[in-house]
């Protein structure tokens, strides 16, 4: 079980890794809405993070507590998954 310090640490990363996402993807400042982007972040978070690890990906950027390949591996993480909701919104309709 993770520590509180550690959620905190995994909703910054995620709500960054979000916000950023969606307003590279939307051109917009504002994204989709904070809780939109803090799960998009936090599902690209989980999905960024185990893609590097099996690709054993690193960046050599550092052990911090929010480190900049944690929010990387996030943002690649965040972009694959609205792929992947894009993909799964335009093969529905």
């Amino acid at each position: 079980m993770p520590s509180w310090t550690t959620l905190v640490t995994w909703l910054i990363v995620g709500a960054l890794a979000g916000s950023l996402t969606s307003t590279l993807l939307r051109r917009a400042k504002r994204g989709h809405g904070l809780i939109s982007n803090l799960g998009v972040g936090l599902v690209g978070a989980l999905i960024g993070g185990a893609l590097f690890r099996l690709l054993k990906i690193d960046l050599g950027l550092g052990d911090i507590a929010v480190s900049a390949q944690d929010l990387v591996s996030a943002l690649v993480g965040s972009l694959i998954f609205l792929a992947g909701v894009r993909l799964y919104k335009t093969r529905k309709s």
